[in-house]
């Protein structure tokens, strides 16, 4: 398994998958045992799946989903979802990477848009949240953390989100979705906007969807009293996903009195991951990983 000091002293082209990632990686579980509900057929993209890195320390820890980028037209699982986990959990948080079903992949029609990977970051959250116990999970400490379309994914799951359905069948389904914090890292977040990343939007709703539906997904207006604390991270040079897509976001968060913290670095393209060897950026883990301990979600450094 890498480790967190590979991370931030590699150069940035260190972060690619290497076989030994692969190989310590644990098993990936599918999120539903009897296929997904309306999975397309049972190729690998049409079955979401969780892989839960287990943190080891006292007590049950915080836990966080990751949503690797990708344009919601594929998942860059390398730099955005293997190296992230690993760094979660040399901080002593249980790292779950999720899977989720996109249009890149999977059999029905062009792919998977809309609510689909919604739905599989949701069921996500319940599984840590339901299964908190065998896990060594504080179901009060089960955040998300998403990158440029994941991102987007990470901010629709902080402000749309149910309590459970007491009545169902399946005890996952029971507990509620709300991710107790949320971290965006240069995320795809309002829609229809002239910042807006096209490729993103065009890949979740198609290219005719009703306005309302477009206006229901542009995060920055889904903002509410009710929506978890936040940490956002931007760069002034990205151009692919512009940094108002987070300046908006606080500016909500901030109105509707979200406790909410947000970096933008000068330097530093769209993708950065990690950030290792980036100057600037490269700080982003420590002051992340600073402001989980200022919101109770990790205790202070000995």
């Amino acid at each position: 398994m890498m480790k967190l000091k590979a991370f931030l002293f590699a150069p940035l082209t260190c972060l690619i998958l290497s076989a030994t990632v692969v190989a310590d990686s644990p098993e990936p579980k599918p999120l539903w045992k009897d296929g997904a509900p309306g999975a397309g057929g049972d190729q690998v993209g049409d079955l979401p799946n969780l892989t839960i890195y287990k943190a080891a320390g006292d007590g049950p820890r915080p836990a966080i989903v990751v949503l690797p980028g990708g344009g919601y037209g594929g998942l860059a699982i390398d730099h955005e979802g293997y190296a992230i986990a690993n760094w979660l959990q040399d901080l002593g948080v249980t790292a779950a990477i999720c899977q989720y079903r996109h249009r890149g992949k999977g059999n029905q029609g062009a792919g998977y848009k809309h609510p689909y990977p919604l739905m599989d970051a949701q069921r996500a959250i319940r599984t840590l949240r339901a299964q908190a116990a065998e896990l060594n999970i504080d179901p009060n400490r089960i955040g998300i953390l998403g990158f440029s379309a994941g991102g987007h994914l990470a901010s629709t799951a902080a402000t749309h989100f149910d309590d459970g359905n007491p009545d169902a069948a399946d005890p996952i389904d029971r507990v509620s979705c709300r991710p107790d914090f949320a971290v965006l890292c240069y995320a795809v977040i309002g829609l229809n906007k002239p910042y807006t990343h096209r490729g993103s939007q065009r890949n979740l709703l198609g290219e005719d969807a009703p306005e309302e539906l477009v206006e229901s997904l542009s995060n920055e207006s889904q903002v509410t009293e009710k929506t978890p604390p936040i940490f956002l991270l931007h760069t002034s040079e990205d151009t692919a996903v512009p940094p108002q897509n987070s300046i908006h976001f606080y500016l909500a968060c901030h109105k509707h009195k979200v406790p909410v913290e947000m970096h933008i670095f000068e330097k530093g393209r769209h993708g950065l991951g990690l950030a290792a060897g980036r100057p600037g950026a490269e700080h982003w883990p420590m002051l992340c990983h600073e402001w989980m301990i200022s919101r109770g979600i990790l205790p202070a450094a000995k």
